[in-house]
């Protein structure tokens, strides 16, 4: 009876899989980086020196495109002060002390603005003004 002592190891090395799997972390990261920036709006908040770090539920932006002002709550674009006064209502309805932040560019009319502040007066929701440190 022949018993064979040692055993014979392949010694090559097949980088196959590893290229799998750079190619794998090559697409998780390129699908994270996309994931890290949200759609945000650009606007150029006015300046304060007064800063307050209160918590909003909401946010109202407004932003100027030619001749028409663009209403966005929470991101989402809505038709006009109708469609904000809609959104609010369906946001914070039941809230306790329900906080929205405006967040408006230096360029809208401060009829606008006021539009806002109204809606927030007549439904009792605490009103805070975005500004630029």
């Amino acid at each position: 009876m022949a018993i064979k002592h040692g055993s014979k190891v392949d010694k090559s090395y097949s980088a196959a899989s590893m290229t799998d799997l750079m190619f794998l972390l090559l697409i998780f990261l390129l699908v994270a980086t996309t994931l890290i920036n949200p759609n945000a709006l650009k606007l150029m908040l006015p300046k304060s020196a007064n800063q307050l770090k209160d918590k909003a539920i909401t946010t109202v932006s407004i932003q100027q495109d030619g001749n028409r002002y663009n209403y966005y709550v929470e991101l989402e674009r809505v038709d006009g002060i109708k469609g904000v006064e809609q959104a609010l209502r369906s946001r914070l309805d039941g809230k306790e002390e329900p906080t929205v932040s405006l967040h408006c560019d230096k360029t809208v009319a401060v009829d606008e603005v006021v539009k806002v502040m109204n809606i927030a007066k007549d439904h009792n929701y605490k009103l805070i003004l975005a500004t630029q440190p």
